[in-house]
């Protein structure tokens, strides 16, 4: 995509569309694991015997940890930082070894039978070994995602367009790249990605553009289109794993994970439970309440929800400190083992979320790591040596 004509809300949507409108319709059934499908599968690379390493390649690893985004209030003005649109679904790993393939979450669990169109896709790619870092998404016609519709998929098995966006590469054929700049994985990437496309008409795995220079007016159209937001990454840093302030993360509006400690009893005619009683871990790690959110739910999340927190039902609270008000009203404890994600427009004097809406259940996200989200500074501009040193412009 070329900067200038696809910033405007419609041709970012545009672009997600054109990346999805002839992508792949799963159902989301277990992938074909039988020994006819497997050789009609598997690429003619991973159906050659393995050979023996050289002196200076390495083994692949089992699982690489994801480097995180670090939440920022703007947008960095420095060139040396590239923009990629921020996502809303779940960030997968997909590990390749001689034809067998794994799809890995940010926390090592395994989501292949889950997955298994994305399993059958990276299959395909022309790779004996290679470990790809992307987020897989439900995308409408119009190019916008629901993170909604890919829960529901997952849950019913009802027919949706998926997209997988790739925006990061690993590993390779024995070559641990987790060392190059990022702009050099970036380049591998978009070759080994085009390569795949081309040979095998792979529909599903994408490759995730990126800009450098224009990351507000990027960051303007994301938030008009109804994206999430950007991720703005350091171009020569390498990858690592964990937090990090060299991958940072503008969003459009406010959201984060919260652990859910309880839940009400409905009212009227909502089945299910009314609210659920939410909180986050400080810095001692007790668990702290933040607020209830009772919005956000459809009839058939507000019934499965709630036959998952039947079987974590406790007697006592979680909370460490919870007004007394928090128990009121029919309330429901439960062992603080789930994770949701909620919108909101912000915290009150006291730690409670205001007009808070639920967005999705969070199963890849463990809720001992949940905190309360605070945007950093935005990173000062490089001086003008160290911009001498960084490598040169890179295109999309």
């Amino acid at each position: 995509m070329k900067i200038r004509q696809s910033l405007a809300p419609d041709g970012l949507r545009g672009a997600l569309r054109g990346n999805t409108r002839s992508g792949y319709i799963a159902n989301m059934k277990r992938p074909d694991k039988s020994p006819a499908a497997a050789r009609k599968t598997r690429p003619a690379s991973s159906r050659t015997k393995n050979r023996a390493m050289s002196p200076d390649e390495t083994s692949l690893p089992k699982f690489v940890a994801p480097q995180l985004a670090t939440l920022v209030g703007g947008v960095p003005e420095d060139p040396g930082w590239l923009h990629e649109l921020k996502y809303d679904g779940y960030r997968l790993f997909c590990r390749i070894d001689h034809g067998r393939v794994s799809v890995l979450t940010r926390n090592a669990q395994d989501w292949t039978a889950r997955f298994g169109v994305l399993a059958q896709a990276a299959i395909q790619l022309p790779a004996r070994q290679a470990i790809i870092d992307g987020e897989i998404v439900a995308v409408d016609d119009d190019g916008s995602q629901s993170f909604q519709r890919l829960q529901n998929s997952l849950r019913d098995g009802a027919a949706t367009r998926l997209a997988y966006y790739a925006f990061d590469l690993l590993y390779l054929d024995g070559r641990d790249l987790r060392a190059a700049p990022l702009l050099e994985r970036k380049k591998l990437l978009q070759r080994f990605i085009s390569r795949g496309v081309k040979e095998r008409n792979n529909q599903l795995i994408r490759y995730s553009e990126h800009w450098i220079g224009g990351g507000k007016e990027l960051f303007a159209g994301a938030c008009k289109a109804g994206l999430e937001g950007i991720v703005a990454k350091r171009i020569d840093e390498p990858y690592r794993s964990g937090r990090s302030r060299s991958w940072l993360k503008i969003k459009c509006s406010k959201s984060q994970e919260f652990v859910i400690g309880g839940f009400t009893d409905p009212a009227g005619a909502r089945v299910g439970f009314g609210a659920l009683l939410l909180g986050v871990h400080d810095q001692s790690g007790a668990l702290r309440y933040a607020g209830r959110v009772g919005t956000g739910f459809d009839d058939l999340t507000l019934r499965d929800l709630h036959i998952r927190l039947k079987k974590h039902q406790r007697r006592l609270t979680p909370f460490v400190g919870a007004p007394r008000s928090a128990g009121a009203g029919g309330v429901h404890w439960v062992e603080p083992k789930l994770v949701g994600e909620v919108f909101f427009t912000g915290w009150t004097s006291d730690g409670l979320l205001r007009h808070p809406s639920f967005k999705g259940l969070r199963e890849d996200k463990p809720a001992g790591e949940i905190s309360r989200e605070v945007a950093a500074p935005i990173p000062p501009k490089a001086s003008s040596e160290a911009k001498k040193r960084r490598p040169g412009r890179g295109g999309n």
